[in-house]
Parts: C-alpha cells; structure tokens; sequence
C-alpha cells in the first residue's frame, strides 16, 4: 500500500508539474509573439521562476497523489464519477462553490503571507519576480506552496463533485494563476473594465498587486478585497520593472499589514 501511495504521489507530481510546463509555456510563447519584448533581459528571473515552480509541483503533488490514491482504492472523498448521483444542476454550482472556497482561502493566506515576518520568509520569493512573467504563477517558497497544496485536497473531502467539474476547477485555477502574471490583459476589455470586471480578477486587477503589494489580494473574485477595503483598482501595466518603485512598494506594503 506503501508503495501505491508513493507512486501515486510520485506520478501526480509528474502531472502538475507537466501541466505547469505546458500552461506556463503557451503563455510565454503567446507573449512573445504579442508582445515581443516583454520579457526581454529577464531570462535569469524566468529560470527562477521555474525552478521555484517545479518544487512547488512536487509540493502540490504530494497531497494530491495520496487524495487521488484513497479516492480510487478507499472511496475517500466526495468526488463521484457518475454524473447521475447528482442533478445536472449541481454541476455548475459546485464548480462556483469551489471557486468561492478557493478563493476565500487565497484571499486569507495572501494576505498572511504579506505580513512582515513571512512576507520575508516565504512571500518574497513571488516578488522577486519584478516583473512577474507567465513562468511566476506557481513561483512559491514551500512555505507558501504548502499553503495552496493543501486547498483543494481538503475541499473535496467537503463538498461533492464530479471528477470532470473537479477538472474543470483545476483548469480556470492553472489558466488564471498564469494569465493574472503574464503583464498584459489577454482577456476582452468588458471582462477588466465593465461590470464584469467589478467582480472577477484578471491581470489588470492582479498587476496592481505586483506594483504596491497591499492591496489587491484576491484569486478569482473581487469579493473579499472589496469587502475589507484593499480593492485598489486596476493596475496599467507601464511602472519601472526592477526599479527602486516596486521595492519600495514591496518594503512599505508589506509593513503595512496589520
């Protein structure tokens, strides 16, 4: 039993972190034909950004691997295969739940990272990133990986799901996580600046985050920054990248955190 749980944890780290690899490039590759200096001079940051990246794989892969494990041999969990189980309409609304719980749980341990003493532990490693880049989405400490790894595996144990609506969540989760870094907006303008923008993140929303650090915590929705008052707006994609402003956003933003 040993044995399957290690090579499940083994082969779930292998997925996350091919996926990693395939979303982050894509991204990277879009970029450069959009936008193709973006990310000129910054390929030592980028092989960071992978190498924290790849750790964080395997991080998240653990805790998913032995999930996976006791779901398939146990029954542990509340993922269920058989679209029948439940109505058809619960699809989309347990997809929704996920996404809020989520979210609610990023919005939190961000904010906890941003305090001074593990912001300089752990979340510093995600800042050096200046400017972040499609390859920075999953760019954590271990401290910090930890605490995105263990989200998922703990919400299906809670709430049901199919495995196809899990998969869908662990899709919008890999396609945001990269698109909010990548420093320019791939989706259309009512999604950042209409109505819809007043409730969903996407990379002008999160590039504020990565000019002045405290504010703009969110993952998905714009809920919980609104609700506690560190909805700053959208970001315009045009600060001096490395230079003295983000740091000293990163040192002033960080000590503010209560």
């Amino acid at each position: 039993m040993a044995l399957a749980i290690l090579l499940s944890a083994l082969a779930m780290t292998l997925i996350v972190g091919l996926r990693y690899l395939a979303a982050s490039g894509a991204f990277a590759l879009l970029t450069r034909r959009r936008h193709p200096a973006l990310y000129a001079g910054l390929d030592r940051q980028i092989r960071r950004e992978i190498g924290w990246s790849l750790a964080s794989a395997a991080i998240y892969g653990v805790p998913a691997g032995i999930v996976a494990w006791g779901w398939a041999n146990r029954g542990w969990t509340r993922i269920y295969a058989n679209a029948a189980d439940w109505p058809l309409w619960y699809l989309p609304v347990s997809v929704l739940l996920y996404l809020v719980a989520h979210d609610a749980w990023f919005y939190w341990t961000h904010r906890w990272m941003h305090r001074p003493r593990w912001f300089r532990i752990a979340h510093a490693v995600h800042h050096a990133s200046r400017p972040p880049t499609a390859w920075a989405a999953m760019s954590f400490h271990p401290i910090e990986a930890l605490t995105g790894a263990v989200v998922i595996p703990l919400l299906v144990f809670l709430i049901p799901i199919h495995v196809g609506a899990l998969g869908l969540v662990l899709a919008i989760m890999t396609v945001m996580g990269v698109t909010n870094h990548m420093g320019w907006e791939i989706f259309p303008r009512f999604m950042h600046n209409g109505p819809l923008g007043g409730w969903l993140i996407t990379a002008h929303h999160h590039q504020r985050h990565h000019q002045f650090y405290g504010c703009n915590y969110g993952l998905y929705f714009r809920f919980w920054d609104r609700l506690c008052g560190t909805d700053k707006g959208l970001g315009d994609f045009a600060y001096d990248r490395g230079g003295a402003e983000p740091r000293a956003a990163a040192r002033s933003g960080a000590a503010r955190q209560p």
